[in-house]
């Protein structure tokens, strides 16, 4: 709403001529105080919603107009400006140097970060494969991974990588896109994998996408019914993995933040292979090609064909 009154309003200033704010005018010219008034009395009845109200943190003359911090209802504070007539309100100020200055980073970034066909070569590829549990574009890249995570084994280095962040040692305080239950699922996948290793993992996986994801915002009783039963077809022990996710998985989640966070990643899902991000195919086949060819010597299982079925590299949760 800010940015279209804000348009609105420099809209009205070019219609009336650029140089309007700066003649001189024999109109009255309001004190600070009546400015600060005139401002509260125009958000409080034109652009706060009922209830809510502003007031006046700071006010001072800069550039020949009055500069406004205002503390909206929510606690944020704003820099407006009023012309010093009291005809024209500015709620949203642009610093021009401070928004070029972040497009170029903006831009810098993205020409680096740019998914390319072929990651650097190496002996044993690493693969890191980020995702949010329940996003359903992230349950694709899963199960297009997991066949080839079986087929190479340990010739890769294949992990899942989770999208979540948290503040302080409670898991249920975990942010992640879906809500808690899917950030405690990502630290329940961690911990399944910190306590019985690649295979188990990936066969827990399977069996959450395949029967879990599908009911997830069923709610918390019938969820941990089917992870239970998940983890039970698995070989997991489930008292190991809640004492892990209590103890454990804040810890876990901060890490899992910071490594996506030190790659540029944000959303699920995200191939990078050896440190660059890949665009693939997302089947089994598809990453299993985008894998090997990584390899400076790819091992004979890369010679054998995984399914193709599934989408193009595009598509996710951010």
């Amino acid at each position: 709403m800010k940015k279209i009154i804000f348009l609105g309003l420099m809209l009205v200033i070019v219609a009336t001529g650029c140089t309007k704010l700066g003649s001189k005018t024999t109109e009255k010219v309001l004190t600070l105080e009546e400015a600060k008034v005139k401002a509260v009395e125009f958000i409080n009845t034109n652009l706060m919603q009922p209830g809510s109200t502003v007031s006046i943190k700071e006010a001072s003359e800069e550039d020949g107009m009055y500069k406004l911090e205002i503390n909206m209802s929510s606690g944020q504070d704003v820099t407006s400006y009023i012309t010093k007539d009291g005809k024209k309100f500015f709620p949203q100020v642009m610093d021009i140097a401070e928004i070029e200055g972040k497009k170029e980073n903006t831009d810098q970034a993205n020409s680096q970060t740019q998914p390319v066909a072929n990651a650097p070569k190496t002996d044993n590829p690493k693969v890191e494969l980020f995702v949010m549990s329940f996003c359903p574009y992230g349950v694709i890249a899963e199960n297009a991974m997991s066949p080839v995570a079986g087929l190479l084994g340990d010739k890769a280095d294949i992990n899942v990588r989770y999208i979540a962040s948290i503040e302080g040692d409670d898991i249920n305080q975990v942010k992640s896109l879906h809500g808690p239950i899917e950030g405690i699922e990502n630290a329940r996948q961690l911990c399944v994998l910190s306590k019985y290793g690649q295979e188990t993992f990936w066969n827990y996986v399977d069996e959450i996408n395949e029967k879990c994801y599908p009911i997830y915002r069923n709610g918390d009783d019938v969820y941990k019914t089917c992870w239970q039963t998940a983890a039970k077809n698995a070989g997991v022990n489930i008292s190991k993995i809640d004492t892990c996710v209590e103890d454990e998985g804040p810890s876990l989640i901060r890490k899992e933040d910071e490594i996506a966070k030190s790659n540029g990643v944000s959303g699920s899902p995200t191939l990078i292979i050896n440190g660059a991000k890949v665009s693939a195919a997302r089947n089994p086949d598809g990453y299993k090609t985008a894998i090997c060819n990584a390899y400076n010597n790819p091992p004979e299982e890369c010679k054998i064909a995984l399914s193709a079925e599934g989408g193009a590299a595009e598509g996710g949760c951010n």
